[in-house]
């Protein structure tokens, strides 16, 4: 009896990330295509630069030549049916300028993540390529600052829920058809994430979790939202629900490497390990 199957074929929308390489594994290009798989894409990259990098910080970085990140992009699209990007660590001004003509010819749903500092503190942007940034935010679906990125892009330093929608509605000034602004960077015991849209604004509110195992979240956030931008969902929904992986992300995160540990971006996988409570009320992973 022949017991061989049909292949079964699974489709999924293909997600495409430009971004650096954390060798760390818990944030740029890694943390992306984990998360696209993760929520539903097939992930699809091309890497702007090469860092070595681990949970304590980035000792050095090597940036690819612009050619070669055009040349990955065109790679993909020449056999790929693209139907969401978002981008992270673009480095230098004209690997930004190439990928915003990339981004403007595409023209699928685009989330842009304004990589310029690491959690670490470690500087991922040249300060040239900070004035690039206008062009491509003006051709972005979705732009997702945190606190020191708006203030950077804006002038605005988003310091309350008033402020944050103030820098959300200068993104949109510059182009963008919505901005979340990320409010883990802003201190207070409750974390508020402002979405600005062409209908206003909306807050999303949550108690902060107390742990700093945060490394590669922003990443994590624009890849979930890309992909759910990708499968049809509306902007409003796509937030919403990145915003919640996020959050499951971290309170599970991975206690890994020498600092402060990493994000899990298969949290929501049925055999991810989940915390339980011993009789004496201490928390154990099982």
């Amino acid at each position: 009896m022949d017991e061989r199957r049909a292949p079964e074929p699974t489709e999924r929308p293909v997600v495409m990330t430009i971004a650096g390489s954390d060798s760390g594994g818990g944030a740029g290009i890694q943390a992306d295509l984990k998360t696209i798989e993760a929520t539903g894409g097939f992930g699809v990259s091309a890497v702007t630069a090469v860092t070595a990098q681990n949970t304590t910080g980035v000792e050095s970085t090597h940036v690819v030549p612009t050619e070669e990140v055009g040349a990955q992009i065109e790679a993909v699209r020449s056999d790929f049916d693209v139907r969401a990007l978002k981008t992270g660590m673009l480095a230098t001004a004209p690997i930004v300028e190439r990928v915003t003509a990339a981004v403007a010819d595409l023209d699928v749903p685009s989330v842009v993540d304004p990589v310029m500092v690491a959690a670490t503190g470690d500087r991922l942007l040249s300060e040239d390529a900070e004035s690039a940034y206008e062009a491509l935010i003006a051709e972005s679906s979705l732009v997702t600052p945190n606190a020191d990125e708006a203030a950077v892009l804006t002038g605005v330093d988003p310091e309350d829920e008033a402020s944050a929608t103030r820098a959300g509605q200068r993104l949109r000034e510059m182009g963008a058809n919505a901005a979340l602004l990320t409010g883990g960077h802003v201190p207070g015991r409750t974390v508020r994430d402002v979405l600005v849209t062409a209908d206003g604004a909306e807050t999303i509110a949550g108690a902060r979790i107390d742990t700093d195992a945060t490394h590669g979240s922003g990443c994590a956030l624009s890849a979930a939202i890309a992909t759910r931008l990708a499968r049809g969902e509306p902007t409003t929904e796509a937030v919403s629900a990145g915003v919640a992986f996020v959050r499951r992300a971290i309170e599970r995160h991975h206690d890994v490497g020498r600092g402060p540990g990493a994000v899990n971006h298969l949290v929501d996988r049925r055999d991810a390990p989940r915390a339980a409570t011993d009789a004496d009320g201490g928390r154990h992973e099982r």
